[in-house]
């Protein structure tokens, strides 16, 4: 089998991973919430998304780069989006201590 045969299709599945995030960005916007989303899971996943990009562009190898450029782009919405929605749903009295049972 030629090269550019697997690096077609595993390129093609590598956008598949890319962009499956989206149904997550799906579902914060449907919920209007961002609370399950772990930041450091994607936080995590954006150095080795770049570093493959460098990687990529340095071999001149564009079956390493897309997917992975389009991995860190989505990455990085679901980053912004949480923490933009965090900061918007957050309400002045999520701080506050919980209320003393005793005195109930």
């Amino acid at each position: 089998m030629p090269s550019w045969i697997l690096g077609t299709a595993a390129s093609a599945w590598g956008i598949v991973m890319a962009i499956a995030p989206v149904l997550q960005i799906i579902r914060m916007l449907r919920r209007r919430s961002a609370a399950d989303i772990s930041l450091g899971y994607f936080a995590l996943l954006v150095p080795g998304f770049i570093l493959w990009v460098a990687y990529g562009i340095a071999t001149a190898d564009i079956f390493i780069t897309a997917p992975n450029a389009l991995a860190t782009l989505t990455a990085l919405t679901v980053i912004a989006l949480t923490v933009w929605m965090r900061r918007t749903t957050s309400s002045p009295t999520a701080d506050a201590p919980p209320p003393d049972r005793a005195s109930a």
